[in-house]
């Protein structure tokens, strides 16, 4: 695996957001992810109309908030029952999941690195987060990937040791 450390600059993104256990992923985070995808033409000031972001927060016991999104132009307005999420300039640690690949070691690998780096995950103040080792966790996913084989960009906000 390769690890690059990259700041991106702040940005606005638009699209739905789902809050849920990990044991109900299947089938209503993919029904979600599926529904962006569909509705990805009424984003018409999206920046890059070939990658959807998963943007995960694990702010709840045993499961995250996950907004499945695309990164959008300050023109664009909110389509109906679709919502706005702005994320801050940060810097992470960027990897790449390759399709043939375990997620679940890709994940595991990325974790070790952190361990062993010079970096932590970063945490926002006056949150409490339920996942300690990477709280936040953004993903990159090109739209006609393989969703039973899939590959994209992991970025990890994190900050100094």
């Amino acid at each position: 695996m390769s690890y690059q450390i990259i700041t991106l600059p702040a940005y606005r993104a638009v699209g739905l957001k789902w809050e849920g256990t990990f044991s109900e992923i299947v089938p209503h985070l993919k029904n979600i992810i599926q529904q962006v995808q569909d509705r990805a033409d009424e984003l018409e000031n999206r920046v890059n109309p070939t990658i959807q972001l998963g943007l995960s927060y694990h702010v709840i016991d045993n499961g995250f908030t996950h907004y499945a999104v695309y990164e959008v132009s300050e023109e664009q307005e909110i389509p109906e029952g679709m919502i706005e999420i702005s994320v801050p300039e940060w810097t992470y640690v960027k990897t790449t999941h390759n399709k043939g690949e375990d997620i679940q070691k890709t994940y595991t690998d990325l974790h070790h690195w952190l361990v062993d780096s010079d970096y932590t995950a970063y945490r926002e103040a006056g949150v409490d987060y339920s996942d300690p080792y990477m709280p936040i966790k953004h993903e990159h996913y090109p739209v006609d990937q393989d969703p039973n084989d899939p590959h994209f960009d992991i970025y990890i906000p994190i900050v100094k040791k």
